[in-house]
């Protein structure tokens, strides 16, 4: 099968939807299947193009036997409503004219958020006349609202007809969490067209290692039970809950572990200096391959996100990667589709959003609990198998034979 993949983000961009659409594109490739990918320059979060890239109109290469095609963008950094806007904006134009170049697919597939990835999809498959795959991996423009990055009105029912009209004529709609369909649905989606695919974790990247204790000690870690929060620190987070818990635990030989980038992650960085934290430690982004080293420093994960019921159904990757290191999860967030895995798979403690003593509680109990964390971090490294790439990327990959089928048949 000939899949054409439109996508803002693509390794070697540090973050969650880099990682998981490079490697199912790599592993399509494997299979068989003839993948190219429309992308941008890598850029995110910082908005400047990584060394060795450059935004050019048009550039092509090979990785891991994905074809990657680049595109010209306006870039920016991740924050701003004006210039981000413009920023997407830029990528759907781009990807919907020089797609038009590329040898004719079996089927397309479009991942957002953004939205505007989904109009670049939308419009490729319509002149082509194509089945299109639509990937909802977070719920625009409610997750907008939800972090107050925007405010209800003009803009963001413009956002909410668009996602409506992506949803209607979309030939089947990916969803990453089930509770995601229900929303779906509501504006617009067929049900028998919607299919739930959870993400995953890279089973061959992400394992358990040993410790590396020089770096535990370059770092102050050592002689210290480390909660580490290894990922984008974004509004959705909510992660000044966390620092603020550190408060409570001053003294103890417990630290906080920050690894990655994102829009929040300076805010934070103050705010813990402002308190005098000498007990969370903020480490610069790092690449992939590279973060189960900082994964090995920890003896707990920490998962994170803000008080708000549209993030009841979001399901954090960081939940699967922690999962595949084999560690205690300590869940954060609204009580929904990421607790319920975390409890069914009995392999962390779900904590209240926005109550710092609560969270220092649990982390202070696991911290003089060696027998509950190994208990805990057990059952994460049975669980992972579940949560593989290599099922995700099956799942998706059904997904798109079925609309490919339903293109067919019409």
């Amino acid at each position: 099968m000939r899949i054409l993949f439109f996508t803002d983000h693509f390794k070697p961009e540090p973050t969650a939807a880099a990682s998981h659409i490079s490697e199912r594109c790599a592993l399509w490739a494997k299979w068989g299947h003839e993948v190219t990918a429309i992308c941008a320059a890598p850029n995110f979060p910082e908005g400047k193009v990584m060394a060795g890239y450059r935004n050019a109109w048009r550039s092509v290469q090979m990785d891991n036997g994905v074809r990657v095609v680049r595109v010209k963008t306006f870039i920016h950094p991740n924050e701003g409503f004006f210039l981000r806007s413009l920023d997407y904006l830029s990528y759907a134009i781009s990807a919907a004219c020089f797609s038009q170049f590329e040898p004719r697919p079996d089927v397309v597939i479009s991942s957002s958020p953004h939205l505007f990835v989904g109009v670049a999809g939308l419009v490729y498959s319509g002149l082509r006349r194509l089945p299109h795959v639509l990937e909802v991996r977070d719920l625009w423009p409610a997750s907008i609202t939800a972090t107050s990055a925007m405010k209800p009105g003009l803009a963001i029912r413009g956002l909410e007809k668009l996602e409506s009209m992506l949803y209607r004529q979309a030939t089947r709609v990916i969803a990453l969490s089930p509770s995601f369909v229900e929303h779906m649905c509501s504006r617009g989606a067929r049900r028998d067209r919607v299919d739930v695919v959870i993400n995953g974790a890279n089973l061959d990247l992400f394992r358990p290692k040993p410790r590396n204790e020089a770096l535990r000690r370059q770092l102050g870690l050592a002689g210290c039970f480390v909660v580490g929060y290894l990922g984008t620190m974004g509004l959705a987070h909510g992660l000044e809950n966390a620092i603020d818990a550190m408060v409570c635990l001053k003294g103890k030989a417990i630290k906080l572990l920050f690894v990655g980038p994102g829009p929040a992650r300076r805010t934070l960085a103050t705010r813990a200096k402002e308190l005098g934290l000498d007990n969370v430690v903020f480490v610069p982004p790092q690449l992939r391959e590279n973060m189960p080293e900082y994964w090995s420093l920890c003896d707990a994960s920490l998962i994170h996100l803000r008080n708000s019921e549209v993030f009841e159904s979001v399901v954090p990757s960081k939940i699967f990667e922690s999962m595949a290191m084999g560690l205690p999860i300590i869940y954060v967030g609204p009580r929904g589709e990421g607790a319920a895995i975390v409890q069914k798979c009995g392999c962390g403690v779900v904590v209240p959003p926005a109550d710092p003593r609560a969270l220092a509680s649990v982390i202070e109990k696991l911290a003089g609990a060696p027998t509950e964390c190994r208990f805990l971090a057990e059952n994460s490294l049975k669980s992972a198998p579940q949560f593989s790439r290599e099922r995700q990327a099956e799942k998706s990959l059904e997904s798109l034979e079925k609309a490919g089928a339903r293109r067919l048949h019409e």
